[in-house]
């Protein structure tokens, strides 16, 4: 978004020391520009931008993991260990090679299951193998040692830490050649996902979140299921088609269907598993899932630099196993917004359009709004419920989250209704 130039209007969006062409009023940026340009760039007050300061310490594989083990013994040490189970929802991981020996101890404890590699920096399913023996990590430990990480490929230096508990953001980002060794996590492998038609699939769910403190987050209603090409089995662990369900990676499979894709909506999924479970046992999946986008975003809520300017549209990865259990995988920072059928292409133009529905760059929202075209305000700063009013929390006995993945998404009835009635309305002060 931009403005016409004026003489008398102030300047926004704009590097300090640069030439008035480059401002700005919202600016959909990656993260490599994040890094080199934010803390050195001057914003006014209505001035929005795409990314946190230090997203890192939820989209990066090894620190989500180390926020959420954290926040886990918080919980246990503040309201007991109850509570603290609402954390396992990520398989267990080690990071390496700095907790290379804990992973041995570990690997040693149960032999014979599958683990999995990822690298902490990069995305598409690149670097990612599984394995079984110690021997393949000892491989990869001797061909890590001393390797030297393009710039796209390295992460911050862990050793930067500041008194929050976050990572200095100054000598750390996504993007930048800082460390010598490349990362990875150490990961158990799922070894018994959920299947539909003999095929492994994880999900995409959309998060944006406009505010850590307070945290103030809206689900979107639609997604996708990412199917893998080729049937599912464990007695080939080297085929990335059978184990890696990224679409960068399946549509080089030999018989991929670039009409035919290997999406499902997240309606279409939903509804097949109520007609082979039931409509409860899909809620349960669905109460659980949405536990994982509040305990994960909870984890980071000290440690993300809250900053006025910025929200964040986060793709959440979600694998469901046979038991119906939902798994963290990871959160991306920069979720693909390329488009792989039409119902892909429509999908993600409206989901663009809802974000900046809610970003709200006009002003023209209230701030009471529990819904904004396909987002559904999730959490704001304590559950959101469906029913109208303020929910009674004191036993959560009839407390129902206002959250609709995967329901029916009425939007642009929804979005006319909403502005329709917005005009006769003034906004709430701040």
């Amino acid at each position: 978004m931009s403005r016409p130039k004026n003489q008398n209007y102030k300047g926004h969006g704009l590097p300090k020391g640069k030439e008035r062409e480059g401002e700005w009023d919202f600016y959909w940026c990656d993260v490599s520009w994040l890094r080199e340009n934010f803390d050195h760039t001057y914003m006014d007050e209505h001035v929005r931008i795409s990314h946190f300061r230090n997203h890192y310490e939820l989209t990066r594989k090894n620190y989500m993991v180390k926020n959420l083990k954290r926040f886990r013994k918080q919980l246990e040490r503040e309201v007991g260990k109850l509570e603290a189970a609402k954390c396992d929802f990520f398989p267990k991981t080690f990071e390496m090679p700095c907790e290379y020996h804990l992973f041995v101890e570990e690997f040693r404890k149960n032999p014979g299951i599958t683990w999995i590699m990822k690298p902490v920096a990069r995305s598409q399913g690149k670097g990612i193998f599984l394995f079984r023996r110690l021997k393949d990590i000892m491989d990869w430990r001797k061909g890590t040692a001393g390797k030297k990480l393009t710039s796209l490929e390295a992460q911050p230096a862990r050793s930067a830490i500041n008194p929050s508990g976050s990572h200095d953001t100054r000598s750390s980002d996504d993007q930048k050649d800082e460390i010598p060794v490349e990362n990875y996590v150490a990961q158990r492998y799922i070894e018994n996902p959920y299947l539909i038609g003999g095929r492994k699939f994880d999900l995409r769910v959309y998060v944006l979140v406009m505010s850590y403190i307070p945290l103030r987050a809206w689900l979107y209603r639609d997604g996708f299921a990412r199917f893998s090409n080729t049937r599912f089995t464990l007695n080939s662990i080297d085929d990335q088609y059978v184990h890696l369900t990224n679409v960068a990676v399946q549509k080089t499979s030999p018989d991929y269907h670039p009409k035919k894709g290997c999406k499902w909506m997240l309606q279409r999924f939903r509804q097949y598993l109520a007609s082979k479970h039931g409509p409860e046992a899909v809620e349960k999946l669905f109460s659980d899932m949405d536990n994982i986008f509040v305990k994960s975003l909870q984890s980071v809520q000290k440690v993300i630099i809250s900053d006025k300017h910025c929200f964040e549209l986060y793709g959440y990865d979600i694998l469901i196993d046979q038991d119906l259990k939902p798994w963290l995988l990871e959160v991306n920072a920069s979720p693909s917004l390329t488009a792989s059928s039409q119902e892909d292409y429509e999908l993600k133009t409206c989901l663009l359009e809802d974000t900046l529905h809610v970003v709200d760059m006009e002003a023209r929202l209230t701030g009471r709004e529990k819904r904004v075209g396909g987002f559904d305000l999730m959490w704001n700063d304590g559950p959101v419920s469906r029913e109208e009013g303020a929910p009674d929390l004191s036993g959560m006995g009839n407390f129902v989250t206002n959250t609709h993945l995967g329901c029916v998404n009425d939007r642009k009835k929804q979005l006319r209704q909403l502005f329709h009635s917005l005009q006769g309305q003034k906004k709430v002060p701040s």
